[in-house]
């Protein structure tokens, strides 16, 4: 029977980390269309303060302090809109990434925390899997962004030195933490290859716990299975 839309609706309203994880990449798709004039500029900081705000929705099913991604994502929304519309001033550059390294790296604490709460993977937690794996990687871009502000020249890319737009940090921190080495933008000083480091270790750990987590519980379920036959 096909679901109505009050249906549709109160389905994804359970699944707040699907919502997020589909947030973060639509706004990935938008950004190259939206990064070319004010107006456009202006939607980016509006489609990220919906992504922080469904963050903070997200985070509430975890088991971490809600009040302490309050305390980081709300300043965050009024700075992602304030940079979009001043894209040039370093102070709000280094202010905004600032806020938002730790608002998106305490998300994801939370998700992992959430995947490995008990004993079963519900869907949200498998759409969870996903959205903390992009919140890790927003992150790290904004880590990025603070460090070409504290050391101009951290980075180098196909369009010669200086420094790099968000949407190429952004790409840095995707192929980085997917060890995928596609990016063009390369770490010069040692500053920026410290902290890329750390991300890609970041990607192998992360990889590594949800395999364990999934190969765990398929071992466990299958030995209840295994004594409920027995008995």
């Amino acid at each position: 029977m096909p679901l109505t839309l009050r249906g549709r609706l109160r389905l994804l309203a359970g699944h707040p980390s699907a919502l997020l994880l589909i947030a973060q990449l639509v706004a990935v798709l938008a950004y190259p269309f939206l990064d070319q004039s004010p107006a456009g500029r202006a939607v980016i900081g509006v489609v990220g303060t919906v992504v922080v705000l469904l963050a903070l929705w997200a985070v509430r099913r975890t088991p971490v302090l809600t009040w302490v991604a309050l305390l980081l994502g709300l300043p965050a929304m009024v700075t992602t809109v304030l940079e979009a519309t001043h894209p040039d001033s370093d102070p709000m550059v280094l202010v905004n990434a600032l806020l938002h390294a730790p608002f998106y790296f305490y998300i994801s604490y939370g998700m992992i925390r959430y995947l490995f709460h008990d004993q079963r993977v519900s869907r949200d937690e498998l759409y969870a899997t996903g959205a903390a794996f992009t919140v890790v990687a927003w992150g790290f871009a904004y880590v990025y962004a603070a460090a070409q502000v504290l050391w101009p020249g951290s980075f180098t890319g196909a369009g010669g030195a200086g420094d790099r737009p968000w949407f190429e940090l952004l790409f840095l921190s995707f192929t980085t933490l997917t060890s995928v080495g596609l990016s063009d933008v390369t770490p010069v000083l040692a500053h920026a290859r410290s902290l890329v480091m750390v991300e890609q270790v970041a990607g192998v750990l992360y990889v590594a716990l949800v395999v364990a987590r999934l190969v765990g519980l398929t071992v466990a379920r299958g030995s209840r299975e295994g004594r409920d036959r027995a008995d």
